[in-house]
């Protein structure tokens, strides 16, 4: 099995909880509909903002999470892979861990991912971001087992780290999972870019789900939810609204991308040296 129908679900998270889960779920449900296989949501799908410039989270105990719960009954229900970008998860030492989830058609959580790399930046007046003061960072690099192959997970600022992705790529990774609620800000310059970069660097199809739009406290997300394939090129691109970027991909294009330029089997250690001072 190779060829498999994909959906990034675009939506626009507000203060409601309930309201972005149901909005959400009707979405995956019209992918479905289309014949999507896998459904893709973004990072924080079921609620996202800010107060006094701290993120403000919809956060509950994996057990209690209605984002999750509500997730693993539509793939069961209507018989889908769904990647649940992520969710923001009350940790047994009272942290927070920004975690995505993998759940198959009979709605079973087959792995997790906790973001790695937290987005502390300073983009100028009024867009200074300190995830690190509500989120945990997590560590560990996961690859998830599907019917059409390896699926490394990531979320959104993991994606100006390539060494993950090399990593997720050598452990076996065919798809690279990449939900985000990217700035506007840094999607106009960086987002397409750095996808392609990802998908190019490793032979891989990159699946990158993004929310898009205003949220509450302030901030933008970019949108233009994206599937690249293998070679780099641009298969679907959900614009800036509510909807989905959908589209066929075909793994075996995998193994061809990775014949034809075979990096990953070109890896070879190195040290660093000292820095090389030109003569005087």
């Amino acid at each position: 099995m190779t060829k498999l129908k994909v959906a990034c679900i675009q939506n626009n998270a507000s203060a409601s909880h309930d309201e972005n889960i149901a909005c959400a779920m009707k979405l995956v449900s019209e992918a479905a509909t289309r014949g999507a296989e896998l459904v893709c949501l973004p990072e924080y799908y079921s609620g996202f903002g800010a107060r006094d410039g701290r993120l403000d989270l919809p956060v509950f105990a994996e057990a209690e999470h209605q984002g999750l719960a509500a997730a693993r009954k539509q793939a069961r229900r209507l018989g889908c892979w769904l990647l649940v970008g992520s969710i923001a998860v009350l940790k047994a030492d009272g942290r927070i861990a920004n975690r995505s989830y993998v759940l198959d058609r009979g709605g079973e959580i087959v792995a997790s991912y906790d973001k790695i790399h937290l987005f502390d930046v300073d983009l100028g007046p009024g867009k200074v971001y300190r995830e690190s003061e509500v989120v945990a960072p997590g560590s560990r690099a996961v690859v998830a087992d599907t019917p059409w192959g390896g699926l490394g997970m990531s979320v959104c600022y993991d994606l100006r780290f390539a060494a993950l992705y090399r990593a997720l790529a050598m452990a076996g990774a065919a798809m690279l999972t990449v939900p985000a609620a990217f700035t506007k800000l840094t999607g106009a310059a960086h987002w397409h870019v750095l996808n392609r970069a990802r998908a190019i660097e490793n032979g891989a199809f990159v699946i990158a789900p993004c929310q898009y739009g205003t949220f509450p406290g302030g901030g933008e997300a970019f949108g233009h939810s994206l599937i690249v394939d293998p070679w780099g090129r641009v298969l679907a691109d959900g614009g800036e609204g509510e909807g989905m970027a959908f589209a066929e991909i075909d793994l075996g294009e995998v193994a061809a991308a990775r014949g034809r330029i075979p990096s990953l089997t070109h890896t070879r250690p190195f040290t660093l040296g000292g820095i090389a001072k030109a003569a005087e």
